[in-house]
């Protein structure tokens, strides 16, 4: 049986290489790991920051919320 060798600095050249064309063809896939990645690191540290500061009810979020909805609404009904 025949056996192949091939030098370290080959090896990692063709690995670069390999590596950089599928990187190259699933562009989107690569594209969609990174932002995911970025939206956790994000969660995370709005978890945190969360953490150290005043608790507020239900109710109150949902207000907030309703109203910005509903600014947000009035002012597209003005601009249309």
């Amino acid at each position: 049986m025949a056996t192949a060798t091939i030098d370290e600095e080959r090896l990692k050249d063709l690995v670069k290489s390999a590596l950089a064309e599928a990187l190259e063809e699933q562009r989107n896939l690569v594209q969609e790991i990174v932002e995911e990645a970025m939206e956790d690191i994000a969660l995370s540290r709005a978890i945190e920051q969360g953490l150290g500061s005043e608790s507020v009810s239900r109710d109150e979020v949902f207000a907030i919320l309703e109203g910005e909805h509903c600014q947000r609404r009035r002012q597209h009904i003005i601009l249309t």
